[in-house]
């Protein structure tokens, strides 16, 4: 047989199941009742109480006749009698009434048939309809529920040969990758497939008198049943979110809702440690020396396991400082560097950031991996390998909403605003914060709103993107959002910082002009028109700076955020120095 088809093709198929389907074979004297039988006689008679009349000839018919007799001795005979006329109508063909009484019957007697039927001769009922059945909704649900009960059949008899008993839900964690035909696999915790199906079907057999009692009991019966994997997907459905819901206070699930684009998860051998996972950032920089042995002492003293710097512009005086530390990876980005790249070097700084994020993400032997920029801090409420460690196994992302730092400020700790949203309020403080500027700024910020990613590592098909993780071109929806913790983004130092950069961050950078509304781009150019440097030194003073006033503002409206960053401090310890200090 061909090794590449499981049953050597579908000629073999239909020639199998045609060889069982061979019309019974009747002897002389042999028939089934006629289409208008009584049936209310045979409610009441026993089978086995009378002497047996019939007989035994070398008829297929009469080998069925004996055979359901003997299964259904002690019972009704009308329940022999269904039984016999579904062993004749699975047939190709058969006597002309076999069906009509078949039919009759459960127009007639359904209720009988209901209590005194076990559920295996009731599945044999409904397929019996898929084939026979006089009505399109008949049919239909015939059809329906005997692909539903076969396939259960298939796969609740294969799982035996697990050690799971029937009833209790598989443990562990979901192996990854796709299913056969490539279909994802059902989201357990939030998936419709089992209800939508259940659903259906249920609303469909409503539609016919005849099959409804039947269909709606078998639907009944799956329902309470144990031993189903409804049952079972139910449990571990349970199970997850009573989990789910001790994880609420840690993390926001709601944008794993809506339309799923899933980056399946490799496998774990078992609930990660924070004691032994493993976490850490990458960043494409070009910053001076003092402000990167900050960034990299802070993460560093944060848990990081491994720092992933990419020199933009390479610069050996900075790969010599970090060379010692086996934790801190650099990358001078130089032209050898890039000509590797079958694409080359990007032209923008965004597309060198995605790019060598995901040179980093693809050769990882970490747990996570974050991609943040030189001007960001990871503020975790707590150790974050702890945070990450109960992260659920199928999230590919944790997010981490932005807080943008004050500028100038030299009060320790710094102060970090949110957005208003961020802060669960209504956007309309945004006025009372910033009375000139505010509305036309999103969240009041002048930086992203979009946050940052820590991605699991090991997931097939990504890009790290600069704000999510891309999965097959798709930013990934399985992803939770940290709820008490940030990325601070330390966006503009002080006012020379906010100055120097404004020309290039308004043509090239993060102020550039961005669709139709009117938007940061456009306050800043009409203020440079209009006002000048003054204007522009306003809009620095009451959008940005660090100042008493800002901060009460923002602390009235719970939008002030404050984190000891001691980055000085957190430099020379890691470093034993802090690059640029003079030392006597």
């Amino acid at each position: 047989m061909d090794r590449s088809s499981t049953y050597g093709g579908f000629d073999r198929v239909v020639a199998q199941m045609e060889g069982r389907r061979d019309p019974l074979t009747f002897a002389p004297g042999e028939a089934l009742p006629d289409a208008d039988l009584d049936f209310a006689p045979l409610k009441t008679r026993r089978i086995g109480d009378f002497a047996e009349t019939h007989q035994k000839s070398a008829s297929t018919f009469s080998y069925k006749y004996l055979e359901i007799k003997e299964q259904f001795s002690g019972q009704a005979e009308l329940l022999w009698l269904h039984g016999l006329l579904i062993s004749a109508l699975r047939r190709r063909s058969q006597p002309p009434q076999t069906a009509p009484l078949f039919l009759r019957m459960w127009q007639e007697q359904a209720p009988f048939l209901l209590s005194h039927l076990n559920p295996r001769w009731l599945v044999s009922a409904v397929t019996t309809f898929a084939d026979h059945g006089t009505t399109e909704a008949q049919r239909r649900v015939g059809h329906s529920l005997t692909v539903l009960f076969s396939t259960m059949k298939l796969y609740e008899t294969e799982r035996l040969f697990s050690p799971a008993s029937p009833e209790d839900p598989f443990e562990g964690t979901r192996k990854s990758g796709p299913l056969a035909l490539q279909m994802d696999p059902y989201a357990i915790v939030r998936g419709g497939l089992d209800v939508n199906m259940l659903g259906r079907l249920w609303q469909d057999a409503a539609e016919d008198d005849t099959i409804r009692p039947l269909a709606h009991h078998l639907l009944s019966l799956l329902d309470s049943d144990e031993r189903t994997v409804f049952r079972r997907l139910r449990k571990m459905r349970d199970a997850r979110q009573a989990d789910h819901a001790k994880l609420q206070d840690l993390f926001d699930f709601s944008t794993m809702e809506g339309t799923p684009h899933v980056a399946p998860t490799p496998p774990q051998a078992g609930p990660p440690s924070p004691e032994t996972l493993r976490w850490g950032i990458v960043s494409t920089v070009q910053a001076p020396l003092p402000q990167l042995a900050r960034f990299v002492a802070y993460h560093l003293s944060e848990g990081a396991a491994r720092v992933h710097l990419y020199l933009d512009t390479p610069d050996d005086a900075i790969a010599s400082f970090f060379a010692s530390d086996a934790r801190i990876s650099v990358v001078p980005c130089t032209a050898d560097y890039w000509a590797r790249h079958r694409a080359g070097r990007p032209d923008t700084h965004q597309g060198r950031q995605m790019r060598n994020a995901t040179h980093a993400y693809r050769r990882s032997d970490l747990d996570w991996l974050a991609h943040i920029d030189v001007d960001e801090f990871i503020l975790s409420p707590s150790p974050l390998s702890g945070l990450l460690a109960q992260v659920p196994s199928e999230t590919a992302v944790l997010h981490l909403r932005p807080a943008e730092m004050l500028a100038g400020g030299h009060d320790a700790p710094s102060a970090f605003k949110l957005t208003p949203r961020f802060a669960g309020t209504d956007k309309a403080v945004l006025h009372d914060l910033y009375p000139t500027f505010g509305a036309h700024l999103r969240g009041g910020y002048v930086s992203h709103l979009e946050g940052k990613a820590i991605a699991r590592v090991g997931i097939a098909d990504c890009r790290l993107g600069v704000h999510a993780l891309l999965y097959r071109g798709e930013p990934a929806s399985n992803r939770v959002t940290l709820r008490h913790g940030w990325v601070g983004h330390a966006h503009v130092q002080d006012w020379t910082d906010f100055r120097t950069r404004l020309e290039f961050r308004m043509q090239k950078g993060s102020y550039q002009k961005r669709g139709t509304s009117f938007g940061l781009f456009d306050v800043l150019e009409f203020v440079t028109e209009t006002e000048g440097e003054d204007g522009l030194r306003q809009f620095y003073d009451e959008v940005c700076a660090d100042t008493p006033q800002l901060r009460q503002a923002l602390e009235r409206h719970h939008m002030l955020y404050t984190r000891q960053l001691d980055l000085d401090a957190r430099c020379r310890a890691v470093f034993g120095t802090l690059p640029g200090e003079h030392t006597e």
